[in-house]
């Protein structure tokens, strides 16, 4: 089982860091991974995109001309991206940052007010959590157990105290999650 995923936004609300707990998750499954981030000079505030490769066997490239799941967090990446995901794949955004939702019916759209829910816990920085956890829910690339285990890996000793923090926040995220209906 393959899944290439993308994962665009503004820098700052977490791309990287999501793309890199996921790497780490994967690893920590045993999976084959590959991490390729993109982003400008700006990092914070500009655009910035991370492919995450989840792969059973060899990953040939970690270069990726169309996905199979696209998150998206801003209206930029959803003109970018939307075209390149493939028929069938995923599109899982959150409406705060998109004006003109996706269109396409030959693939899953789901949303994920992440932004909403981290405003209602008073946790900004919970905002990609809840996004990853809205992922998790409608397709489980990875087990909970090893996000949480991956998630330790990235952050620093002195915020492993906030780790019970950041599962809440999945939680969450796989709660809110929904489909949206589009019609040709």
């Amino acid at each position: 089982m393959v899944n290439e995923i993308i994962i665009a936004g503004f820098g700052g609300q977490g791309v990287l860091s999501m793309g890199k707990i996921l790497a780490y998750s994967g690893l920590m499954e045993g999976k084959e991974v590959s991490w390729f981030p993109s982003y400008g000079p700006e990092q914070r505030g500009g655009t910035s995109n991370v492919t995450v490769i989840l792969s059973d066997d060899v990953i040939s490239s970690p270069i990726v001309s169309e996905y199979d799941i696209a998150i998206i967090l801003n209206q930029p990446s959803l003109e970018k991206f939307e075209s390149q995901v493939k028929p069938g794949g995923i599109i899982l955004y959150d409406p705060d940052g998109i004006h003109r939702p996706p269109t396409r019916t030959d693939i899953s759209v789901y949303k994920v007010d992440a932004m909403g829910k981290a405003s209602e816990m008073q946790n900004q920085k919970a905002f990609n959590m809840i996004v990853l956890g809205g992922l998790l829910k409608i397709n489980p690339v990875v087990d909970l157990e090893h996000v949480m285990m991956g998630l330790k890996k990235t952050l620093p000793a002195r915020h492993h105290g906030l780790l019970p923090m950041n599962e809440k926040a999945i939680l969450q995220g796989m709660e809110i999650v929904e489909k949206v209906n589009i019609s040709a």
